[in-house]
């Protein structure tokens, strides 16, 4: 199913090298919004910090693919220390690709951690990588992410780990 993740959590902080060996893959795609931090907020999750580090020291190659042009990406990008692609046009598969040749890896070697059913899972599926759908971490409260989010809830995992 085209909007089905290969793995759900409820936090980014959740997902572990181990989780990743697990899966074989050694390079992950990052969103931002609602999944490494709120929407437009500079400001990472408490502990994003520490998990990037983690995933450092086990060899695990980031990136970040947003949708958001590069004022609002960049910026959070070099926050954390990462390389990025703005403008990505999830879920198409434009960003994804720019992402893996960048990274030098492979797609079968990479996941993508997302929020959103309709870009990232979706994308990671037309792109043919896995993917994780983790909780976005606070609620759309307006406008045409709140109306996605309805039409996200029949297809969204019964259980996140």
């Amino acid at each position: 199913m085209l909007f089905t993740p290969t793995r759900a959590y409820l936090s980014i902080l959740s997902v572990t090298p181990d989780v990743l060996r697990e899966m074989g893959v050694d390079s992950i795609i990052l969103d931002i919004d609602n999944t490494c931090t709120t929407h437009d907020n500079p400001v990472p999750l408490d502990g994003l910090f520490e998990w990037l580090e983690e995933m450092r020291s086990n060899g695990i190659k980031m990136m970040i693919v947003s949708n958001n042009h590069a004022p609002r990406v960049e910026p959070f990008a070099k926050l954390l220390g990462l390389p990025y692609v703005s403008e990505g046009a999830k879920p198409l598969t434009k960003g994804y690709r720019e992402a893996v040749k960048k990274m030098g890896t492979d797609k079968s070697r990479c996941v993508t951690i997302g929020d959103q059913l309709f870009t990232d899972i979706l994308g990671a599926k037309l792109f043919g990588i896995r993917s994780v759908l983790v909780k976005p971490i606070e609620p759309e409260k307006k406008g045409f992410l709140a109306v996605k989010r309805v039409l996200e809830k029949p297809f969204l995992p019964k259980v996140y780990l």
